[in-house]
Parts: structure tokens; C-alpha cells; sequence
């Protein structure tokens, strides 16, 4: 079983302050509403009467400590990797055998998104499945992003945060191991795998980058496909088609001038909380509101950790560093370690698998009749007997 006396890496225990939580209260009494038009809904951003119904239960019935003992009970740590503060809970498995699995998070999320998944994974005896698919978890939160943040310098784009998340596996001690992610955890952890595939058994991703169409599919090439994969690209190119035109503008604002955007969003609760809450309605399988698909508490211990680290700037910056490296707009490089692809119908993309062939190493593609952009929370019974299946195909790696 690994140790964690080694290599600096330093017990975490989450303690905010009070008064941190009093200036939140204040603040959201204070709040100054914008107008808004009749009838719009969604279309123009989050509805004003539903944000105002949500700030109330936030500053009201919302127990953040509650939430921070449910956090607590993961052990958490704290390790310096290329000069950034890497926060990570690391929860073993009863299980002496079980395979270390990193699982990381994305824009907007953090590990709060793990925890309904985290028990079924460690612990599949306790919850009546086989101790052979049980798992390490190793949950880290990208550098920027809630407790490792917020960064102090320029250039941690998904690259930099990949070879840090390898380099944190190396002290814990894991020669083998896994990676799962969607959003930016994908991009991580694709990366991961694609760097270091002498230590990664396999790559689970439930968002797979750069697998929809960038122009609009010719008929050759639509001739070219099976029926179903015909009807699929040309689905995939509406949807990007409508990304870009209505739901594009976050991504650009965050990769051009993130530091203008985190004034607002560092002294406003209720514009962190719209800015955060309309992603988990438009990413996600709900119908009016995102409690359609995710628990409302859960949601809102989610925008916690932005707001009480103050770090929707420093989150935001991956975008911006992405967009400003030397490789962005270029062709991925191929990847062979072994990828599953668990596909959520309304994930922002619909990824095709001719073009995700091109450079990745498929072994697992299952499309999935429900959930959206954060399975964990959405579908995490689901997620959870997609990763098992995928580790038992591509094999066990015991804790090293």
C-alpha cells in the first residue's frame, strides 16, 4: 500500500473561516438585480426569477458546513509541483489489490462532482458489486481551480497540468495506473496517456476532445459512411453549428480576457453563481432547470469552492493559455494507449468515431440513451459500470 510520508506532500483539513461565510450572507442581501426582458427564458442567459429563487435558498437553507464535513471525510493533501500548489483528496480502497484511478474535473466543476461515484468505486463490496473492479482514487483540482489555486504564473495550459498530474502520481508511489476526465479532465487525461503510455493502463474519458466535425462534412465523405454514422456527423455538425452561435461565448471570453471577467465574478456571489448555474443547466440532461439533472446542493458546493478561493479568474485562465500556445488550432497528437469513450447524448458535442479513430486508440465506445456534461453527478451508476467494464477489459494494475 503506498505512503504519503514522502516527498512533501502535506496533510489538507477544510476549515473556512466564519467570517468568510458572513461576508457571502452580506453580500447576497446586498445584491443588485439587473431588468430582464418578458418571455425570453433561457435564451438571453439564466431567468432572473429562477436566479433569485436560487440565491435565496443559497443564502438561507444552503449549509455549507455540512458540506465541508462531507468533503472532510475524503482524506485531502497539498503538494508544491512546478512551483503550483496541487490540492488532492486521495481516497484508498479497502480492496488490497484495487488499480490507482485518477479522476479530474473541469471548467466549470471541481471534485465535488466525484461524490456520488467515489464510494461505488473504492468500495464495490459495500455496494453489492465485485472487490475485483474496486479502485485507488486519486482527485485532483486542476492548478487555478478551487483549493490549487489560484496560480502565480503565466502558461498552465492542459499540457503543464498533465505532466503534473504524472508527476503526483509518481510520489504517491503508483508505477501503474489509470486516468478518467471529461471537459478539461479529458484533455488531462488524454494527455496523460498519451505522454506516458508505459504507466497508463487506460484512458476513460466521458468528453473526448477534438471527435466532432470542424467544417461542414462533404458528400463524398458522407458517402463514405455507414447510414448510422452518416446520420451522426451530420447531427455532430448542427450541434456545432449551434455551439458556436449561441453557446460560444464563455469559452471566448475566458481565453481572451479572463482577468477583466473575474472582477465581477470575485465581488459578486450572484454573478459567480449565474456565470457557474447556467452551465449546469444548458450541459446538462435537464428541461427548465438544472435540478432537473443534478442535485441542487451539490450544484451549489460546487460554486463554493470557486467563490470562497476567489479563483473564477485564475480558473479561467486555462482557456486563455490554451489559446495563446504554440500547438492551439494544430492536429492532436496520436495517442496509443487503450481509450474508452463514455458518450452522453446531451454533452455539448456529439463525437463521431471515424474522426476520433484518427488519433486515439479505441477499445470501449458506448452511447448512452441519457445524462450530459457531468455523468458523475447526472448518471453516476452509469459512469461508474462504464469505468469498471473498461479497467477489466484492458486489465488490473495493483497498488504499487
Amino acid at each position: 500500500m503506498t505512503t504519503l510520508a514522502h516527498e512533501n506532500i502535506r496533510p489538507f483539513h477544510l476549515d473556512i473561516p466564519q467570517s468568510d461565510l458572513d461576508d457571502l450572507r452580506e453580500r447576497l442581501d446586498r445584491t443588485r438585480w439587473p431588468d430582464e426582458l418578458p418571455g425570453v427564458g433561457w435564451a438571453y442567459g439564466i431567468p432572473l426569477d429562477y436566479l433569485k429563487e436560487l440565491a435565496q435558498y443559497w443564502r438561507h437553507e444552503y449549509d455549507w458546513r455540512a458540506a465541508e464535513a462531507e468533503l472532510n471525510a475524503w482524506p485531502q493533501f497539498t503538494t508544491t509541483i512546478d512551483g503550483a500548489n496541487i490540492h488532492f483528496a486521495h481516497v484508498l480502497s479497502p480492496e488490497p489489490d484495487a488499480t490507482p484511478l485518477m479522476m479530474t474535473h473541469g471548467w466549470p466543476g471541481s471534485i465535488v462532482e466525484f461524490a456520488q461515484v467515489v464510494g461505488p468505486l473504492t468500495d464495490p463490496r459495500a455496494y453489492g458489486g465485485d472487490p475485483s473492479d474496486a479502485f485507488h482514487l486519486v482527485l485532483p483540482s486542476i492548478p487555478g481551480f478551487g483549493l490549487s489555486g489560484p496560480t502565480r504564473e503565466t502558461g498552465w495550459e492542459f499540457r503543464r497540468v498533465a505532466a503534473a498530474f504524472a508527476e503526483l502520481m509518481r510520489r504517491l508511489g503508483y508505477e501503474r495506473y489509470g486516468v478518467q476526465g471529461g471537459d478539461w479532465g479529458a484533455a488531462i487525461s488524454r494527455e496523460i496517456g498519451r505522454t506516458r503510455p508505459d504507466r497508463v493502463i487506460g484512458v476513460h474519458l466521458n468528453l473526448l476532445p477534438n471527435a466532432a466535425p470542424t467544417r461542414e462534412p462533404g458528400a463524398d465523405e458522407l458517402d463514405a459512411l455507414p447510414p448510422d454514422e452518416r446520420e451522426r456527423t451530420l447531427a455532430s455538425w448542427a450541434r456545432v453549428q449551434e455551439w458556436t452561435r449561441d453557446r460560444q461565448g464563455y469559452a471566448d471570453i475566458q481565453s481572451t480576457r479572463p482577468q477583466t471577467l473575474a472582477y465581477g465574478l470575485t465581488d459578486s456571489p450572484v454573478g459567480q453563481l449565474a456565470w457557474i448555474a447556467e452551465k449546469f443547466k444548458e450541459w446538462t440532461d435537464s428541461r427548465d432547470r438544472p435540478e432537473d439533472a443534478v442535485d441542487r446542493d451539490q450544484m451549489l458546493t460546487n460554486v463554493m469552492l470557486y467563490w470562497l478561493t476567489g479563483t473564477a479568474g485564475s480558473s479561467a485562465r486555462i482557456y486563455y493559455e490554451r489559446a495563446h500556445s504554440d500547438y492551439w488550432g494544430t492536429r492532436p497528437e496520436p495517442s496509443t494507449a487503450p481509450t474508452a469513450l463514455a458518450d452522453f447524448p446531451r454533452d455539448n458535442f456529439i463525437p463521431l468515431r471515424h474522426i476520433a479513430g484518427r488519433t486515439n486508440t479505441i477499445v470501449q465506445w458506448t452511447e448512452y440513451d441519457r445524462g450530459g456534461h457531468f455523468p458523475a453527478m447526472e448518471q453516476p451508476d452509469l459512469l461508474v459500470d462504464d469505468v469498471r467494464r473498461f479497467f477489466r477489459m484492458v486489465g488490473r494494475a495493483p497498488d504499487a
